[in-house]
């Protein structure tokens, strides 16, 4: 397989690439020429990631001719807040971005999430480019051009559409992610081999094992990439702004939020609650006899050597899930909304779940 890959995400207005390349970092700032954007760049990123890969990027956008302000914000799915938010604001006016300036955006999905909002709402719309540096922003956050910030009584509830002019995935920064966070990353991948893509979902069937960055090889590395990516770019050409079909995408995120949301950001990560999520949608649909309990047991498999939980962190409540469920975005008329698999490769989003259905599949993943 080709070292780059070049994937067209085709929208009506805002048509875009993500560009997998090793090296890409060292690429941003002749890519971002190339894109005919305003000389100044405000770089978005964390502190953490900023220490390994700051240097370069500022470099690569210097060397292009880019003037580079930076914003560095706190780490952490509890900062993803609008007061966390007022920092990009802050700098971008002590900087004077202006309308045709650029945010970039380098970290995670958290980052990518905030920058993106950011760049949606200043001057009513300014231009961004991810460089996602998680294994989940790579393939999921980064792409799409959903953004925004955490409410306290739920997650991404204020937010906005806002493409990105370029997705730039550099594989080699995932050597410094911690493991936790490159297994939180896998759930996506599973999700989307579950969804869309059924020979992806075999391609993680064949690994030796999915829990370890260094276990996958360059090879299978570029093509799990690819593959999500693909996906990712698919459904969101055919469905920008979750109309219909991007509803898929949410694909264990309905219980995964809740229980993120119910445990305060702290006890279980966003690819840790997908995970449980996935876990608890494929037993809805086993219940409601849309797929077969071996896809189930396959996709379990898959979550376990993936290193992520399938089943419920002690001390959660049932109720308090389902309470939350209410709140959610993606419920309508009251009814809550699911993704769930009727195959490998093939899922529906339907409304009709009943609350004793979902409530009997909790009570079977609550930890003993």
């Amino acid at each position: 397989m080709s070292k780059q890959s070049v994937i067209s995400v085709s929208l009506p207005q805002r048509s875009y690439e993500i560009v997998i390349t090793p090296n890409g970092l060292s690429q941003v700032g002749s890519r971002l020429q190339s894109l005919q954007v305003g000389q100044k760049v405000l770089l978005v990123s964390n502190p953490a990631i900023f220490r390994h890969y700051g240097e370069a990027a500022i470099a690569s956008l210097s060397a292009a001719g880019f003037s580079v302000a930076i914003c560095l914000l706190p780490a952490g799915e509890r900062y993803k807040t609008p007061a966390t938010l007022q920092k990009i604001y802050d700098a971008a006016l002590a900087h004077r971005i202006e309308r045709s300036s650029t945010f970039v955006a380098l970290g995670g999905g958290v980052i990518g999430d905030m920058t993106g909002f950011a760049a949606a709402t200043w001057l009513r719309g300014v231009q961004v480019v991810q460089v996602p540096t998680s294994l989940l922003a790579m393939i999921d956050a980064a792409i799409g051009g959903k953004t925004g910030v955490n409410h306290p009584q739920g997650k991404n509830l204020i937010g906005a559409f806002h493409q990105p002019r370029l997705v730039l995935v550099d594989p080699e920064v995932l050597t410094t992610l911690p493991s936790r966070e490159f297994r939180a990353g896998m759930a996506e991948v599973i999700k989307y081999g579950v969804i869309w893509d059924k020979d992806l979902f075999s391609l993680l069937e064949q690994a030796p094992r999915l829990d370890r960055l260094a276990a996958l090889g360059e090879d299978r590395l570029q093509e799990i990439l690819t593959r999500s990516c693909e996906a990712k770019a698919h459904v969101v050409s055919k469905d920008e702004k979750e109309a219909g079909l991007r509803a898929i995408l949410n694909y264990g995120h309905t219980i995964g939020h809740a229980v993120e949301s119910l445990t305060g950001y702290r006890v279980v990560n966003h690819g840790e609650g997908v995970a449980i999520g996935m876990a608890a949608a494929a037993k809805i649909a086993n219940a409601m006899n849309l797929w077969e309990s071996i896809a189930t047991e396959r996709q379990t498999a898959l979550i376990t050597k993936a290193g992520l939980p399938t089943q419920l962190p002690k001390g959660i409540e049932i109720e308090a899930i389902l309470e939350t469920l209410q709140t959610d975005k993606k419920v309508e008329v009251g009814r809550v909304r699911f993704v769930l698999p009727t195959q490998i490769g093939a899922a529906i989003v339907t409304n009709q779940v009943s609350t004793e259905v979902i409530r009997s599949v909790l009570e079977q993943m609550l930890m003993a």
